[in-house]
């Protein structure tokens, strides 16, 4: 059993940053791969980043290349999204889920684990 709390949401202007933490108790967190999915106001959850167990690969969606970053400190059980030159359309619920397997994924399929959220809003 993993359990995975969120934190770093908030309110922040376009164009801002917000670094949001997902740190997981449990243990073996080091051989699990890790994502980052996000929920807008009336949309369906969408993939965000991910990568794989070591942090050596990543994987993002178009829309967030080369302005967030994903990485891990295996040591501190924890997970983090670097999120820079924000837009009003990043606003949303933003979760970490972990999930068995090597790769990093787009699919929420292989995540088994979720956390329970927390709200980045981006205003114009």
């Amino acid at each position: 059993q993993v359990q995975l709390v969120e934190s770093g949401g908030g309110l922040v202007q376009a164009g801002g940053s917000l670094t949001l933490s997902c740190a997981a108790s449990g243990r073996l967190f080091s051989v699990y791969r890790m994502g980052w999915f996000r929920q807008g106001q009336g949309k369906e959850r969408e993939f965000v980043a991910a990568l794989d167990s070591r942090g050596a690969n990543t994987r993002y969606a178009d829309s967030v290349k080369g302005r967030f970053t994903i990485s891990r400190d295996n040591d501190k059980n924890t997970v983090y999204l670097q999120m820079n030159g924000l837009k009003p359309e990043d606003t949303g619920v933003y979760y970490c889920a972990v999930g068995g397997g090597l790769w990093p994924s787009a699919n929420q399929d292989v995540y088994t684990y979720w956390g329970q959220g927390t709200q980045v809003t981006v205003s114009s």
